[in-house]
């Protein structure tokens, strides 16, 4: 590499540019020919061959699918998966964790996510509560409990409220109708707004039991909501309830009333000829500022002829 000393204040360049220095400059210093920063040349331990952590999620499910349910067998075969890594690999860990939620491999995400706390990595609420899901759909009513009662007594104040939510829907189906209303009761001495679908639960259960007074004290203190949110092409929208319930409804009978053209008879078209002619004549009663407020009833059926 080619390196000048110059002192001058005006030099030129193979290109015949005049490059002007300021007055401040050092003469000392070693200008250098190449231009832009020097090659960085690759480490030895680091390869080339990226591999994405979708990729090595599967593996990771491939490599503990086959293994029989002793602990030792499994943690050892996840320590031989993370043995060359430099880090611990906890998005892999976390999408592994998903996959196997999707092909409800109940125990095998209990193995993987004791493995994972064991190491010390991925505590938060997410992982306990994929743990606490896990244990009950398992069967392991004991051991949800017992995560449960640990977690509550460390976090009380900030407890989410999913958590209060899947106990009570746990204790809801196996109808542990005592311990579900000491959660609920929880609940409210925290300040915590219980969701649409703990409010049903409770509901159901005080009408199983005869409690109309307070099944009715539940719904005036909690009424069920005017609206809901919806994500339509990932957008966020709100939708009013009873328009949901309505186009439930609708496609409900469209469904339930499909008949064949071939049913129809004379009688019947004529009927409808009539209806229709009728519909008009109580269209042309209304003003033009009133044809808004035609009810919606009218409109469907001469649509529908």
């Amino acid at each position: 590499m080619l390196c000048l000393r110059y002192s001058p204040v005006i030099f030129t360049t193979r290109r015949q540019e005049t490059i002007q220095l300021p007055k401040n400059y050092n003469p000392n210093i070693v200008v250098c020919q190449a231009k832009g920063p020097r090659p960085r040349y690759p480490r030895v331990w680091k390869t080339k061959r990226k591999i994405g952590t979708i990729s090595k999620s599967v593996k990771l499910v491939e490599c503990i699918k086959g293994l029989s349910n002793v602990k030792e067998e499994v943690y050892g075969a996840l320590d031989s998966f993370i043995a060359w890594e430099l880090e611990f690999p906890l998005i892999t860990v976390k999408k592994a964790l998903k996959i196997l939620e999707n092909e409800k491999e109940w125990k095998r995400i209990i193995q993987v996510t004791k493995w994972m706390l064991s190491k010390g990595q991925g505590r938060t609420m997410g992982s306990y509560f994929t743990l606490l899901n896990a244990l009950a759909e398992d069967g392991r009513l004991e051991e949800a409990e017992e995560l449960w009662l640990k977690l509550f007594s460390q976090n009380l104040e900030s407890m989410p409220r999913i958590f209060f939510q899947k106990m009570i829907s746990i204790y809801y189906h196996r109808e542990m109708n005592e311990k579900m209303f000491e959660i609920f009761a929880d609940m409210e001495e925290l300040g915590i707004r219980p969701t649409v679908p703990v409010v049903t639960m409770v509901g159901n259960v005080f009408q199983k039991l005869g409690m109309l007074d307070k099944y009715q004290k539940l719904n005036k203190k909690y009424p069920p909501p005017k609206w809901e949110y919806r994500y339509i092409k990932g957008k966020r929208v709100k939708i009013r309830i009873k328009d949901l319930d309505k186009s439930h409804d609708h496609d409900v009978v469209s469904k339930s009333e499909e008949v064949d053209e071939s049913e129809f008879d004379e009688n019947s078209q004529e009927q409808a000829d009539e209806d229709y002619v009728e519909q008009l004549k109580e269209v042309d009663e209304y003003e033009p500022g009133e044809i808004s407020t035609v009810p919606s009833e009218t409109n469907e059926s001469s649509m529908s002829t």
